[in-house]
């Protein structure tokens, strides 16, 4: 993986774990573009590389986070969200394919 991907993600794993915090509405709107804009990059990118099973991950993310149409889980299940996803791309920062 390129050293940009690697800091890319774990920049977005640590928006995700500062949404733990109480931020103001705008913090929470950045995320939500920013982690769009990684995971629909990030699937793209894994998709070209052939790694179908993380392109689907990744654009599940998307999906998820896209900032167009509001998915209305509460705050207590995002915070877990962001908790998993945030882990998950700290690993995927460390994830090298042999």
């Amino acid at each position: 993986m390129k050293k940009n991907m690697k800091l890319l993600s774990i920049g977005i794993a640590l928006l995700l774990l500062g949404c733990l915090a109480d931020m103001p509405y705008g913090y929470f709107q950045f995320v939500r573009f920013a982690s769009a804009a990684f995971f629909s990059y990030t699937a793209y990118h894994e998709n070209e590389k052939g790694s179908k099973e993380l392109a689907v991950v990744f654009l599940v993310l998307a999906i998820l986070f896209q900032p167009f149409i509001k998915i209305s889980l509460g705050r207590t299940l995002w915070n877990i969200v962001d908790v998993i996803v945030a882990l998950g791309l700290f690993g995927y920062s460390l994830y090298k394919k042999k």
